[in-house]
């Protein structure tokens, strides 16, 4: 399995892992961060408008930054969410994570089905005996027959 190039895979040893993570810009300490920042200068500006005589700036600049914390808070949980499959000897581990929430499946390699064809761009099934879990939510829709072949491959290699 050395000899195999992934694109989307890392390999080690006789491991091949794929991490497959939502494209955020921002980590949830950064945007922590900047929501201080913007508190402090709202309620500065807030406090000079204050002690003009404008008593209805403050009032208004807090209910701002309950709503862009709100929504701040929304984007930060699910910047850490993503796809880990892991193809570990003769087990298929695939986790996957949506809002700090965490689903396992662990399939035996040989029996695993690996669904769309090359031709269709849905999400990848990886099923056995019954039990189904689609992977492929945070990559192009048209680079994953690509990521379902790759997986293919690995798990018909020796």
């Amino acid at each position: 399995m050395t000899n195999m190039v992934f694109r989307f895979a890392t390999v080690q040893g006789q491991h091949v892992h794929w991490l497959l993570r939502r494209n955020c810009s921002v980590t949830p300490l950064q945007l922590v961060w900047t929501y201080v920042s913007l508190c402090a200068v709202s309620i500065g500006i807030g406090l000079f408008f204050w002690f003009q005589g404008a008593t209805l700036v403050i009032p208004f600049a807090s209910l701002e930054l309950i709503a862009v914390g709100l929504a701040f808070l929304l984007y930060a949980r699910h910047s850490t969410d993503g796809e880990h499959i892991s193809l570990q000897e003769n087990r298929l581990v695939v986790e996957l994570e949506c809002a700090g929430r965490l689903e396992r499946a662990e399939f035996q390699r040989s029996w695993v089905r690996v669904e769309p064809r090359a031709d269709d761009s849905s999400l990848i099934e990886l099923s056995e005996r019954g039990r189904t879990i689609r992977v492929g939510r945070y990559i192009r829709p048209e680079l994953r027959p690509q990521l379902a072949k790759e997986i293919r491959s690995a798990l018909r290699a020796v």
